[in-house]
Formats: C-alpha cells, structure tokens, sequence
C-alpha cells in the first residue's frame, strides 16, 4: 500500500461568510497573508522536492477557510496549479474543505473538472440549537443535503466535528456522531475547542461566559467517539488540532491558545486511554487476581498500547498491581490485538 503523502495549502478565512466564535483561521493555520497561485506553486515544488519515496501517494490539500465559498475565479485559479501537477504524473488527487452551506451541483461539477477526489464538510454539531450559537450560519439539515449530493457526484466525503462548544453536552457530540455515522462518510476528523486569541469565544472565556473542556474530559468524550466511528469502519483521520508554533501550549510565548484541552500527544492520549481500557477489560473478565498481562500489537500501535509516556504501564502497575509485556508481531492487523494473562498472583506465589 502506497504512503499518503498531504501538500497542505492554507487559504485562510477567504469566502468564509461567517466569523465563528472559535475561529481565527490565520492563527489555526499559521498562515498570515491570502494564497496566491505563485505561492501555491511554490509550496508544491518544495513539498515535491522534499518526498523521496518513489512510491508515495501524493495529494494537494486546500484547508481552512471555506475553498468552495471563495469567488469562482480564485478556487478556478488555484485548482488550475493543482491541477497541472495531476496531468503532469507527479500528484494524484486534490483535496478541499468547505462548509455545508457552500455546496450546490454547479460547484460540484467544476470541483470534478479540476479532478477533486475528496471534500470534507465542516459540521461541527448536528444540533441546530448549538451551530447558531457558534454563529456558523448553517444548520445540520444543509449538513445533510450537501453530504448526500457530494456523494451522489462520486467525491469521498469528510466530516469535521467538534467537542466542547459553548452549551454542548457530551450526549450532544455522542448525537453528532451517531447523526454523521448516518450520512456514511468515508472519514472524520475530531477537534476539541481551544480558545484562540482575537475570537469571540476569548471574550466569553474572559467574562466567564465560556469554561473549556478540561483535557481528561475531552479525551474521555473522543475516546468514545473514535470508538463509535471505528466500530462503523469510518476512517478517524485526525483527532486535535495539529501542533504548530502558533497552536502549542497557552503557557508557551508565541501560542495563540488562550485555554482550552491542549496536549500536543492529544490523539495518543485518547487512542491510548482506548488501548487501557481493553486491557483492564480483559483483566476484569477473569476470576482470578492477575499479574501480568502480555500485549501483543503491530509495531505501529506499540506506543499507544505503552502510553504517553509510559502512561498505561504506570497505571496498569498503580490501579491493579499488574505488569504490562508488549510484544510486536507484523502479521497483527493494526488496532487489533492479541491479550493474554501471562501470569496470576497464584503463579507468582508458586514461584
């Protein structure tokens, strides 16, 4: 299977009809000026000249903002440089974000003219009640129609949800999924809110209007949401905001995070919490006091399965007196597992 490779173009905040009330696109991206193709291609070439696998599959992505929203001209302009690396064999497929309300069939068909293999809608909640008091400007009935026609026209659809807006309640996010895992997108991605600086969503922070999800909080409600869409074989492509020098910790200098549940290991903190609970599950189901517990994994899940930072052995050891033994086997599927009891406290005693 090839390795994906992503060309990320940020185009941030340009068309966006709306100002969220956790958005600052340029803070989110890192991107301080408006693209222009000659910019794009530049970040083109040094992402192509930096991809040494031969082998790799490569697609341009245009994030932020909301790509379909901008006038015809700029997305034809952009789309143009994307385009003439897929006829030139260097890349295979281009990506776009934008939102619900920004979709219609003329949109679609100039979107497969330019060889767009995949949209991702930003969602964020499936209830009314909560987008209107993000002031995102749609509602989830615009999620539903823009998802059935980006499908009916053969694109693969994303969704992006978020955990923690202002009035959300854990069911409401346990609702948003089980509302997308409906529309069958083939991927998602997972954002806890940060407070961002020059948002509204800082002014409500300050006033004590806001109060952000603590970090176990969020990790615990994404553990049971990626748990959700994995069960339904949708792909979880991202959980968190991706660490950058603006996005970091609040306590940083240059961070634009003013509070919120920021971890810069935010998906292994989750993905990790998720691989624990099977192994106390494990644990629990037998009548017997356990000692030890050998883990077996693809190399690829082994340090989730240890823990940031050892997390999971320290626990395992704390809560019940358990060792942890991870063992590695290429032939396990990823996210799949082989648990065994390796030795109980009868075992130990007899030694």
């Amino acid at each position: 299977m090839k390795k994906l490779y992503i060309i990320p173009i940020f185009v941030p905040h340009l068309g966006c009809p709306n100002d969220c009330i956790f958005c600052n696109q340029k803070s989110i991206s890192g991107q301080k000026k408006n693209m222009t193709k000659e910019e794009a291609r530049n970040i083109i070439e040094d992402y192509l000249k930096s991809i040494k696998n031969e082998d790799a599959q490569i697609e341009i992505a245009f994030f932020g903002g909301s790509f379909t929203a901008i006038e015809k001209e700029k997305q034809e302009e952009l789309l143009e440089v994307a385009y003439e690396y897929i006829k030139a064999g260097k890349v295979e497929s281009i990506r776009i974000s934008t939102r619900p309300d920004c979709i219609d069939k003329e949109t679609l068909k100039r979107l497969k003219n330019y060889k767009v293999k995949t949209i991702e809608l930003g969602v964020q909640s499936a209830n009314d009640y909560i987008l209107k008091r993000a002031n995102r400007g749609h509602t989830f009935e615009d999620v539903k129609k823009a998802s059935k026609l980006i499908k009916r026209y053969g694109f693969q659809l994303g969704h992006q949800m978020m955990v923690g807006l202002p009035e959300s309640t854990k069911i409401d996010e346990i609702n948003t999924a089980k509302a997308l895992i409906k529309l069958r997108p083939k991927m998602v991605r997972i954002y806890p809110v940060l407070v961002v600086k020059n948002t509204k969503l800082e002014k409500e922070y300050e006033n004590g209007e806001y109060q952000p999800l603590p970090l176990a909080q969020a990790v615990e409600t994404c553990k049971e949401l990626v748990s959700m869409f994995v069960k339904k074989k949708i792909e979880v492509i991202r959980v968190g905001l991706q660490n950058t020098d603006e996005i970091t910790s609040p306590e940083e200098k240059n961070s634009e995070v003013v509070a919120g549940p920021y971890h810069p290991a935010f998906r292994q903190l989750v993905e990790s919490g998720l691989w624990y609970d099977a192994i106390v599950a494990k644990i629990k189901k037998l009548n017997v006091k356990v000692k030890e517990v050998e883990v077996t994994v693809n190399p690829v899940d082994s340090n989730n399965v240890i823990g940031h930072k050892k997390e999971n052995v320290i626990k395992l050891k704390d809560t019940y007196d358990v060792d942890l033994v991870l063992k590695q086997d290429e032939n396990i599927k990823p996210g799949k597992s082989k648990i065994e009891i390796t030795k109980t406290y009868h075992d130990f005693l007899e030694e």
